[in-house]
């Protein structure tokens, strides 16, 4: 499920950035472009940070004690 998501974010990330570029350069709407833009980039962090693997942190798994 977890793939699912990140497939559909991607292809979010890539329709909101090539929406973005042709409402800057056909349209000449470059407020809405810009912010389209910026959004389909947060989704590419998005995906990047829950796909990359990170350290593993052993002092969360401790009970405390």
């Amino acid at each position: 499920m977890a793939g699912t998501i990140l497939s559909l974010l991607m292809l979010a990330g890539i329709a909101l950035t090539g929406g973005g570029i042709y409402a800057i350069v056909k349209r000449g709407d470059r407020k809405r472009g810009t912010l389209m833009i910026v959004a389909g980039l947060v989704m590419f962090a998005n995906v990047a940070i829950t796909a990359i693997p990170g350290p593993d942190l052993p002092v969360l798994e401790k009970d405390g004690r």
